[in-house]
This record gives C-alpha cells, structure tokens and sequence, in this order.
C-alpha cells in the first residue's frame, strides 16, 4: 500500500481530546489518495485550519510534526465528520472517472453478492440493469449512467454514501477505503 503525501484537516483541537488528560494539539485528518482516517501532531507555535491541505509525506514537513496514528472512528468530532463528507463531495468531482470504472469493473464479493449492492439504495434489480448496460458500452460518467438508466438511483450521491460509511462505521466489506 502506498503511503499518504497529503492529508486534509479535518479538524483541530489546539488542546488535544477533552477527557484524555494530554493537553498535545492534534488534528483529524483524512490521507488524500487511499482516504485513510489519521491523527497528525502539528509543529510547535502552528494553527490548521479545517478543509487545509498538508504535506505528510517523506522528508521535511512544513506544519506537521509526525503522524500520530490511525484515527480510529470512534474519536471522529461531529464537525470532522461534516468536513469529511464535504471533502468527499469534492473529491467525488474531481476524481469522477476512477468511481465510474468502479461501476464498470466491479465484481461478485461472493456467489450470493454484488460489490455494487453494498451501495447504498442498489439492489439486485439495480445490478442486473447495470452489469447488462456495461455489457453494451462501459460508462463514461454519472451523468451517461444517469440517461442510460433512468430507473438507477443516483450514482454519485451512492458512492458518497458508502465512502462515509466506510469512514465512520465498521463494515465488514470496504469498497473504496484502504
């Protein structure tokens, strides 16, 4: 697995997690490439803004000390999660054509189940249509998928879902998050 370059702050608490007892800053962040949940110590006398993007990768960092860790979803704060589900809007946008190829290149997890009904809203009946369409001519974008298959229930907005999901509750299949 490769390891993150960037993360977006998700949040920033100047005085660590209330009750823990550590009075050490940390941020929420999320690993742009592999949407990885961590926790980053920023350097001494620094302020993150939520949604700022920042180098972890290899060799000197400007604004973060170390990577503390994974988060782990437990510990996510409300305003974190609010963050990540803008970020993943964003993200949905300009990296369009890798979660189209996702709906033309997803396969059976097992002999009774589709990788494509762990979307949410996406049964049986959605991936009949869906497999039978790509069959014809692999999609191009949400909006192509949207007109060929009028009956589909939102594909970008179902992507968006199980990715917050993925982030925020345990699932026993992950889709999109390392």
């Amino acid at each position: 697995m490769e390891k993150e370059e960037y993360a977006i702050i998700l949040d920033y608490l100047p005085y660590g997690y209330p009750l823990e007892g550590k009075m050490m800053p940390i941020a929420q962040a999320l690993g742009i490439r592999g949407l990885t949940l961590l926790q980053l110590v920023p350097r001494r006398g620094i302020k993150l803004e939520p949604k700022e993007k920042v180098y972890i990768g290899e060799g000197k960092r400007d604004k973060i000390y170390y990577i503390f860790g994974k988060l782990p979803k437990d510990k996510l704060t409300e305003s974190a999660k609010i963050q990540l589900a803008d970020f993943i809007k964003t993200s949905l946008e300009e990296r369009e054509k890798e979660f189209v190829e996702f709906f033309n290149k997803a396969d059976a997890v097992n002999t009774r189940v589709h990788q494509l009904e762990l979307l949410p809203g996406f049964g049986k009946k959605h991936t009949g249509e869906i497999l039978k369409a790509r069959e014809e001519k692999e999609f191009e974008s949400f909006e192509e998928m949207k007109k060929r298959l009028p009956s589909l229930p939102d594909p970008k907005k179902a992507i968006e879902k199980r990715i917050v999901e993925e982030l925020t509750t345990e699932q026993r299949q992950n889709l999109f998050v390392k």
